[in-house]
């Protein structure tokens, strides 16, 4: 677990949308609001767990974070350098210190490469041409991930589930990043490989001291491995706390109602499931004042009228509802 109070970034007033168009010119007719108004830090060392329902905006938020998608407004800053507007030599170089493990293991390799060269893909387009140079060091970051020496030439069908995550996990570490975002990265992989590879993450962290961007959906997994998390709601953030407290003292409606769905590991203790109304509102037209409204259990007049602000409640405790005050 992290103590360093140092942010490695700072994100404010994210947005992303993405442009539908239709007609015979392909006009762009309406915009999806992947991610409105998002700000938050990721302190150095730590692990931030970003957790949502599916199409919340959290994988586009890791996307934005390392420049596979350029934002549609706001900043992002990499040690006091901004992401948002790097070019040419400057993003490349900032590349080289951000990286991201992919949910798909299978679909993230090239089936026709050899996963010793796409391991080292990276440090040939970072400049290492010499190819036993290039080769020892992707042997070593291997051998990191439980892989040996004799997998260097074998290609990804060869591989179970389980060992072509450990060949992602590997390609992202090869260049000695400072920060990885793992998009969902154990979700397609069955439960008690899940541990194995959640263990190998937390094991790297502190032999390397990665700072991680967890993004998940499973609610435990993100528990197991976080210092603190942030929950997504249709493109915005609606609390962020450190683990133990979000999972003690969740504030949000729809963190309590993601809580409620854990399942107990004492069968005789009872929770109370709170039951969420209605399908999730379409990006496309979200609703107005507090995206979440609609499906609330204890939402008043003034939620679909007026936006909660993400304010502290106490400790960094933050939450966007109207009826939480600060302490």
């Amino acid at each position: 677990m992290s103590e360093s109070t140092e942010n490695l970034i700072e994100v404010e007033h994210l947005v992303k949308y993405f442009p539908v168009r239709g007609g015979v010119l392909m006009r762009t007719v309406a915009q999806v609001k992947a991610v409105e108004d998002v700000s938050f830090v990721v302190k150095r060392g730590e692990t931030l767990g970003l957790v949502g329902e599916s199409g919340c905006g959290k994988s586009t938020v890791g996307k934005l974070l390392i420049r596979l998608l350029d934002p549609t407004k706001g900043s992002i800053k990499f040690e006091d350098r901004d992401i948002a507007t790097a070019e040419g030599a400057a993003l490349k170089a900032l590349r080289r210190e951000m990286q991201i493990i992919f949910q798909d293991p299978f679909s993230s390799l090239d089936p026709r490469t050899p996963i010793g060269d796409s391991i080292g893909e990276g440090l040939l387009i970072h400049g290492l041409k010499d190819t036993r140079q290039r080769q020892n060091q992707v042997q070593e970051i291997m051998h990191k991930v439980g892989l040996e020496d004799y997998h260097y030439k074998r290609y990804p069908h060869e591989f179970s589930g389980g060992q072509r995550q450990r060949i992602g996990i590997a390609r992202a570490l090869v260049l000695r990043p400072k920060f990885i975002v793992c998009d969902e990265p154990v979700s397609a992989l069955d439960v008690s490989i899940q541990s194995q590879v959640l263990n190998l993450l937390r094991e790297l962290q502190r032999e390397f001291g990665l700072t991680y961007i967890f993004i998940a959906h499973n609610m435990s997994v993100v528990e197991h491995i976080s210092d603190r998390v942030a929950v997504m709601y249709l493109g915005k953030i609606v609390e962020v706390a450190e683990r133990v407290e979000l999972y003690r003292n969740p504030q949000h409606p729809y963190t309590q109602a993601l809580l409620s769905a854990i399942p107990l590991h004492n069968a005789r203790i009872k929770r109370e499931r709170i039951i969420l109304k209605g399908d999730v509102p379409s990006p496309l037209n979200p609703p107005t004042g507090c995206r979440f409204h609609p499906r609330c259990t204890v939402a008043i007049d003034i939620c679909s009228r007026e936006e909660p602000p993400l304010i502290d409640l106490g400790g960094g405790h933050l939450c966007a509802c109207h009826l939480r005050q600060p302490k």
